[in-house]
């Protein structure tokens, strides 16, 4: 069995889960209780590091690991917000590098668990209000913070003057919460654009690129946009970015497909707005960038259980992207697989769409096995994840798990392969814990 469930939970796990029982939703939009909440505790979100605040569907993880690698290679402090983890709640604070440890995590839980007094509140809300804290009281030369979801309503968008913010690409996802159109949805995220803020803007489709620069024409927000004020594009083994201090050639990132590319060049415009007293060198950009590690982002695992099962010639490799755009990426990436059959490990939230994801990969997959996700109680089962992927045109069968998964196609493939794990971040979580 291949679950988190064997770990050794930390101790925080039981304040978490208490914290968890706050509020009867597990997402609800507002700013009104993040707000009570950090009034209560002082106002430690008035008292941090310059911030660079980031919004959008995918890639925001990505440009915020660009973004920590090379101020971290030139010697800053860098203090990090992301949700959501994948193995340990540790993970989603970060200070100045070092991940959080468990003594100050559950006194800084517990803090914000009394001064909220019982008051209804959810997770990600007392959660963030905890990483605010933790960020006012140690010293760092900047905060990179990361939305949970959306960008106007989210527990994030309490600080009044980041030094910048972006929106990485828009696309489909979390309809339910922030609608069902491109407009919708950017508009959410457009929310974290900041009156006489500089903002960051990667590529987007129309749409969502208009409703944007609407947002930012109404507030005073000036918008350094791909395409307009800044470009990228490959060029050889690295790439080119223009931006207004010129042209600079730069390494490949260190982070697998052709979108990791655009998702630096938003990091590497970031850099253009946050002034000089963030300048960094070329050589400590192209460190960062040759750095940056961002887990179950196209992550090729090499050891661990399930790698151990591998015959040779075949490769194991994880991604957590759940959404439409994340399978047209990751069928980008397949497009240069095409030297080994391609068998997916598929397990996906019932929440999501699993036919638009599964549409791009259809082409290029020769099978797949569809698995629960563990611990997920708002998981597909197997049989509908399969029902869906042979909808998308894929062979598909069920399996108990992901290990049971993995045996199923390497019994029936007879040639060396590569399996991709995906359709989850919480499907991820649980192949790290046990192959990270």
């Amino acid at each position: 069995m291949v679950h988190a469930k064997s770990r050794v939970r930390p101790a925080s796990d039981a304040v978490l889960e208490r914290l968890s029982r706050l509020h009867p939703k597990i997402i609800d939009l507002s700013l009104s209780r993040v707000e009570r909440l950090l009034a209560a505790l002082g106002h430690p979100e008035r008292r941090l590091p310059p911030v660079v605040h980031v919004a959008g569907t995918n890639g925001k993880g990505s440009v915020l690991a660009y973004l920590r690698a090379m101020f971290e290679a030139s010697g800053r402090r860098v203090h990090v917000y992301v949700s959501p983890h994948l193995v340990r709640f540790n993970e989603r604070i970060r200070l100045a590098g070092t991940l959080i440890d468990e003594p100050l995590l559950i006194e800084l839980l517990e803090e914000c668990e009394r001064a909220n007094g019982g008051e209804p509140i959810t997770f990600f809300e007392i959660t963030t209000a905890a990483a605010f804290l933790a960020f006012e009281r140690a010293p760092a030369d900047v905060l990179l913070l990361e939305t949970g979801l959306g960008g106007r309503l989210d527990a994030t968008n309490v600080i009044d003057r980041p030094l910048a913010t972006a929106i990485t690409p828009v696309s489909m996802d979390h309809m339910q919460f922030l609608g069902d159109s491109l407009a919708a949805i950017a508009g959410e995220k457009a929310g974290i654009l900041k009156a006489g803020v500089p903002a960051a803007i990667g590529p987007q489709p129309s749409e969502a690129m208009a409703v944007i620069e609407s947002r930012a024409a109404e507030i005073g927000a000036s918008l350094h946009r791909f395409g307009a004020e800044w470009s990228i594009e490959p060029d050889g083994e690295g790439f080119v970015y223009r931006g207004p201090m010129g042209s600079r050639r730069l390494p490949r990132p260190n982070l697998p497909g052709r979108h990791q590319i655009d998702n630096a060049g938003v990091a590497l415009a970031c850099l253009d707005l946050m002034g000089a007293g963030f300048a960094l060198t070329r050589p400590h950009i192209a460190a960062g960038l040759t750095s940056a590690d961002w887990p179950a982002r196209l992550q090729r695992l090499t050891r661990g259980p399930l790698s151990d099962m591998l015959p040779e010639g075949s490769e194991l490799w994880l991604d957590g992207g759940h959404n439409e755009a994340a399978g047209a990426v990751l069928a980008e990436m397949a497009k240069g697989w095409q030297d080994r059959p391609l068998h997916l490990v598929f397990g996906m939230l019932e929440t999501k769409e699993p036919r638009a994801f599964l549409a791009h990969l259809a082409p290029l997959v020769r099978s797949l096995q569809a698995v629960p996700i563990p611990g997920e109680h708002a998981s597909l089962t197997p049989a509908q994840s399969a029902a869906h992927a042979r909808a998308a045109g894929i062979a598909a069968a069920e399996a108990d798990d992901v290990e049971a998964a993995v045996a199923a196609i390497l019994k029936a493939e007879r040639e060396p392969c590569r399996i991709l794990i995906c359709g989850s971040l919480y499907l991820a979580g649980t192949v790290l814990a046990e192959n990270g």
